[in-house]
């Protein structure tokens, strides 16, 4: 288990060219953009526009701070999430277009690519006990100040926006106080 703080994400353009991400974790270490098995990052977005698209990835997306997108997904009826909403998964072929409600928002992506992976997000708002699946990834971000938890009986303290994500799995995740914004804790797995 390794606690990454919010200063140490590397930052990197969008594939599009259009904005700013801040990559939390990728496999294998060494990949990019456009040879990852997995990655997981956060986005600010600044104004209205496409997404870049991911062929052969399954992608899910969590609004973590600010006043909320509408989402419009190729095939799809527009949604719009929020800080608080529940995580929206969507195909990275399809094309995708945000428009913001009011202003900046930053949020979390989970990539993965399908023919070898699958992922879960989740969105945790109190404290409590979280039984695991038989994931290979486990990365908790969170989504305000004072979220303290324990990874099969380790604890870790985390400020808004840092992470934790350990590549052996775990457990149990014991969610001690979620603090004011929660967390999202996302599992990925080979499929």
């Amino acid at each position: 288990m390794r606690v990454v703080r919010s200063s140490e994400y590397r930052r990197m353009r969008w594939k599009n060219g259009q904005g700013e991400t801040a990559e939390i974790a990728i496999s294998p270490p060494a990949a990019t953009v456009d040879d990852f098995d997995w990655r997981i990052s956060m986005a600010r977005i600044e104004a209205d526009g496409p997404f870049s698209r991911f062929p052969g990835v399954d992608r899910t997306l969590a609004v973590v701070a600010g006043s909320g997108l509408e989402l419009a997904v190729d095939g799809r009826q527009p949604v719009t999430l929020f800080a608080g909403s529940a995580p929206y998964p969507f195909p990275g072929d399809s094309a995708a277009y945000a428009a913001l409600r009011a202003g900046v928002v930053t949020d979390l992506n989970v990539m993965t690519l399908r023919t070898g992976f699958w992922h879960r997000v989740r969105r945790v708002t109190a404290a409590g006990s979280i039984a695991l699946g038989a994931s290979a990834v486990v990365a908790v971000l969170a989504c305000g100040d004072d979220v303290r938890l324990q990874f099969d009986e380790v604890p870790a303290e985390l400020g808004v926006f840092d992470s934790i994500v350990t590549e052996h799995g775990a457990a149990r995740l014991e969610v001690l106080a979620a603090g004011e914004g929660g967390l999202i804790l996302v599992e990925i797995g080979r499929a």
